[in-house]
């Protein structure tokens, strides 16, 4: 018999999310089928996204979304072995039941000497999102100057050290010196403290005189009013968040954005990372090989203890963390 512990979203979140919006539940499992596995979850994500797609995903009552890297412990599907494992989006849960469709097995090559969680950071979701955000979207170019914020994040840590391995110049925006510290270690040209500057404006005029050709974009609201300003013409802006956004009950406003695409010809796009599922291994392929080479270096932010989970997500979006945000087992 196994019982999996599970997390709920027990209401819709208003505002940022509180303890009582999650209720801790268990429930034992049945035996397997065929063609059945029973996987055991080892590290789980919490990322941003969470917080917007659970009101349009999930129903209340629902086990929270998300990622993790599980150990196949039992199989009735010869694909599936035991001790094998698998990156899943079984949501919040330890345990849980598969037929084996979206389960994604770490590459055969991993080396032993990477921590497996690296599935959920720099070498899983939140990689390929720099990956091909940056390149896709912004396309950058030897010499171009790109801008990151939420640069110590899990995702704007990795864009700019692909900048950097690309030859461009990596500005990178964070809220705390602690962050400014590790950007500074992982190769950004230039930091500031958006929290503390007295103008964003003169802050990213100061960093890179000339503006930016590449902008990706994390945080949106009122950095991205005065990140537009500082674009070169025909730069590139690709939209992968807007965290500072997510727990607005009321929708922002803010100037009109129109005036500066129309007049500097600025392409900007927003994107799913899903878009490109089907070269999911190419870029993790390059990622890997570019870990293993000592190119692109990696924090993470442990949290021990699935009873934790709520508030590392919280933390997460409130920035508490300093790369990729993992609960481990």
């Amino acid at each position: 018999m196994v019982v999996a512990k599970s997390w709920t979203m027990v209401r819709h979140f208003e505002g940022a999310p509180k303890p009582e919006d999650f209720k801790l539940i268990e429930k034992e499992l049945p035996p397997l089928k065929d063609g059945e596995v029973l996987l055991e979850s080892e590290f789980w994500s919490v990322d941003p996204y969470m917080r917007p797609y659970s009101k349009q995903k999930l129903k209340e009552g629902d086990v929270m979304m998300g990622s993790q890297v599980a150990r196949v412990m039992e199989s009735k599907n010869p694909a599936f072995p035991v001790g094998g494992y698998y990156v899943a989006y079984a949501g919040w849960t330890t345990h849980f039941i598969s037929d084996g469709k979206g389960l994604a097995p770490l590459p055969s090559n991993w080396p032993e000497n990477l921590p497996k969680s690296l599935a959920l950071g720099a070498a899983g979701m939140p990689g390929l999102t720099a990956y091909f955000g940056l390149l896709d979207l912004c396309n950058p170019k030897e010499g171009d100057v790109v801008l990151v914020n939420a640069a110590a994040g899990a995702v704007g840590s990795i864009v700019g050290q692909i900048a950097k391995i690309k030859g461009c110049k990596a500005v990178g925006s964070a809220g705390s010196d602690d962050k400014l510290g590790f950007l500074k270690e992982i190769g950004f040209d230039e930091v500031f403290n958006y929290k503390t500057v007295s103008s964003l404006a003169e802050a990213l005029k100061k960093a890179s005189p000339d503006g930016y050709d590449c902008y990706f974009e994390n945080v949106g609201g009122k950095f991205a009013d005065a990140a537009l300003q500082q674009m070169k013409d025909f730069g590139r802006i690709a939209v992968c968040g807007a965290i500072s956004l997510y727990n607005d009950s009321v929708p922002s406003t803010g100037p009109y954005i129109q005036p500066y695409i129309l007049f500097k010809q600025l392409r900007m796009e927003g994107f799913i990372v899903t878009r490109w599922q089907d070269r999911f291994p190419e870029g993790q392929k390059q990622l890997l090989q570019w870990i293993i080479e000592g190119k692109l270096k990696y924090h993470e932010h442990i949290t021990n203890g699935f009873e934790n989970m709520p508030a590392s997500f919280m933390g997460m979006l409130k920035g508490e963390n300093i790369g990729k945000a993992i609960i481990k087992v």
